[in-house]
């Protein structure tokens, strides 16, 4: 046993080759090594062979650190969503990696899960691995946290919501637009109750919704009951339980207007049970959503142009313009499928 145990090979975890291992594997020298992995000229081909199958056999790859001590940049960029999982930043994170992979960069990204200190965490842990440049979906409404490292030089965009407390670059769809729009679409289908179901209300986005929604009701000479709106965190309870309140009080809403995707498919699931139709509109688009009997009617918002404008704005940064912080504001579409065309029902 003490033999077997011997001859096993030492763990090399860690221990990673360098390119001194293969100047010796190849026989040459330290520069020859430097000049190949680096595409300088110098190096015949005969000898540029042997060096690259020495790279391969030993599984060598260039450490970058002494680049980016002498460049000064990192070819990286960070990107902090809210929650990896929420099937919206998907198409977002998707078309920054692309924008980052055209300019040579690479992307690192990672989740707050909402919760302000974790953001300020993980966007200072992003600026010590010294990334060239942020784009943020905050989760706090102070970014102060951010100017020194913007004063050393990185480049910061906030994507979806607005940073708080500091002028920055800042690219949104129109939240206030697209909730008026929704309601007054139920309102045009002869609703005149209607519930507004939203997220926390320290959250940028969730407030525009609301008052787009009261900009909708106020235009349509219509009250506003506050047991219509309820705001809050988007667990399926909470949510259920608002839906619940709504349709189950002494005047009860015809129609609802879902704040986001989380909500929206809460809401799907408790009026799928309902035994009178209840008019649905959500905000963003789902999943499949064509596919409900009836189709469901959202107001739509292009993950993927948030997260392209904001990686191109952010690469425009970076290569030099100084033009001084933009708000972009980009529109939102309304989908009509069946859900937020059903009539007011009247017993």
């Amino acid at each position: 046993m003490a033999e077997t145990e011997s001859r096993r090979p030492e763990p090399r975890y860690g221990n990673r080759p360098t390119m001194k291992d293969v100047a010796a594997r190849a026989g040459v020298g330290l520069k020859t090594v430097s000049r190949v992995v680096n595409g300088e000229a110098g190096v015949t081909p005969d000898t540029e062979q042997r060096v690259q199958e020495a790279i391969d056999a030993l599984g060598f790859r260039r450490n970058d650190s002494a680049r980016v001590l002498r460049k000064g940049r990192t070819a990286s960029i960070g990107l902090v969503l809210e929650d990896l999982a929420d099937p919206f930043y998907g198409p977002l994170n998707r078309a920054v990696e692309e924008v980052a992979r055209a300019h040579g960069a690479l992307l690192i990204n990672g989740s707050s899960a909402g919760d302000p200190a974790r953001e300020q965490e993980l966007v200072l842990a992003l600026c010590a691995r010294r990334v060239d440049g942020l784009i943020v979906i905050p989760a706090g409404d102070d970014h102060r946290y951010l100017e020194p490292e913007i004063a050393a030089g990185v480049a910061t965009v906030f994507v979806d919501r607005p940073a708080g407390k500091i002028d920055a670059d800042v690219v949104l769809s129109d939240s206030f637009g697209g909730a008026r729009e929704g309601v007054a679409h139920l309102i045009g289908h002869g609703h005149r109750r209607i519930g507004f179901i939203g997220d926390q209300p320290r959250i940028h986005t969730a407030n525009e919704r609301l008052r787009g929604y009261y900009a909708a009701v106020e235009e349509a000479g219509l009250p506003a009951d506050d047991a219509w709106v309820s705001l809050g965190p988007t667990a399926p309870e909470r949510v259920r339980d608002a839906v619940t309140a709504m349709l189950d009080a002494p005047e009860p809403v015809t129609a609802i207007f879902a704040g986001n995707n989380r909500v929206t498919v809460t809401a799907v699931r408790v009026l799928a049970d309902r035994e009178h139709p209840v008019a649905l509109v959500g905000f963003d688009d789902i999943e499949l959503a064509d596919l409900l009997r009836p189709g469901l009617t959202v107001v739509a918002q292009d993950a993927a142009t948030l997260g392209r404008a904001a990686a191109d704005r952010l690469f425009r940064r970076l290569d030099g313009a100084g033009d001084p912080p933009a708000r972009v504001e980009l529109p939102t579409r309304l989908i009509a499928r069946g859900s937020g065309e059903i009539p007011p029902w009247t017993p």
